[in-house]
């Protein structure tokens, strides 16, 4: 297939593209940039300019392609609803060609769009209306409506020695605050996935794609806000510390909607649907190894 990613040149994108090219594919990736055009170029990947304010841009690169993988996200937190939106919006420009073509687009949502209480989510829990990130799965709910051959995909802390997700972030206040802290006990915990089980996941979607369906991206269900600080503290040479939950919004900003959540998930759904086999180093091993 010649699949058109979007993201191409972020954490996830530069891990993809090889997984894709590996598999037989090519590659038409999204950049804004000269200097992301290069890069794409180096990684045998054609280049398409766009952006996600540019519907037209994100129609014209799927209406190139046999299949479509949209990674690409506005990150700035402090927006996150406008943000949600915006997504919603490119995922119908994405899906606006594939209308009744059986070409797979694969989008990209969080695990946290589906909370359960008392055990890790699942593939099959409903979507949470109070997460702004579900204004993905809507968009692609609307796209299948109309038949487009689409899949969510939700993912949770993605990470490597570099990046860690929502956890990077941690990092920076944990920095600024000469603290790592967690909140209560720590015992709440978040899910984890090695960015290149990640990368392998979106190929085997793509090439299987189930219209409707949501793959949990998971190879950790969960692992202890306690343990994450602590790994943290030990990186950074900082004592770590519990914090209470009256603290946590002077002490985190933004990041405490999300630091003093349970999130666990798993992924044994979609491992048996697509049989995919996470082997990636742990979340607690790649922040050990972090070069803070």
């Amino acid at each position: 297939m010649r699949v058109f990613v979007t993201g191409a040149t972020g954490f996830i994108g530069t891990a993809l593209i090889p997984e894709l090219l590996a598999a037989g594919h090519t590659v038409l990736g999204m950049t804004r940039s000269d200097a992301g055009a290069a890069a794409l170029t180096k990684a045998g990947a054609e280049v398409h300019f766009g952006t996600l304010e540019d519907p037209d841009s994100l129609t014209s690169g799927a209406a190139k392609a046999d299949g479509v993988i949209h990674l690409a996200f506005d990150h700035d937190f402090s927006n996150f609803q406008a943000n949600c939106d915006k997504d919603a919006r490119a995922i119908e420009a994405l899906g606006a060609p594939l209308i009744g073509t059986d070409r797979p687009l694969i989008i990209t949502s969080g695990t946290a769009a589906a909370l359960a209480v008392g055990r890790p989510s699942t593939e099959e829990d409903p979507i949470n209306s109070m997460i702004p990130r579900v204004a993905s799965e809507t968009a692609a709910n609307g796209l299948q409506a109309k038949r487009v051959r689409i899949a969510s995909m939700r993912l949770p802390q993605v990470h490597d020695p570099v990046k860690q997700g929502l956890i990077t972030y941690a990092v920076s206040i944990a920095r600024e605050k000469t603290v790592s802290a967690y909140i209560g006990e720590g015992k709440n915990r978040w899910p984890a996935v090695h960015v290149l089980d990640a990368a392998r996941l979106y190929v085997l979607a793509l090439e299987n794609c189930v219209a409707g369906a949501r793959y949990n991206a998971v190879g950790e269900e969960g692992v202890s806000m306690r343990e994450i600080a602590e790994s943290l503290g030990r990186g950074l040479k900082l004592p770590t510390v519990s914090i209470t939950p009256e603290q946590a919004a002077a002490h985190f900003g933004w990041l405490a909607m999300f630091v003093g959540h349970d999130m666990p998930a798993s992924s044994a759904l979609t491992q048996r649907w697509l049989g995919w086999k996470p082997t990636g180093p742990s979340l607690i091993s790649d922040l050990d190894k972090a070069q803070f």
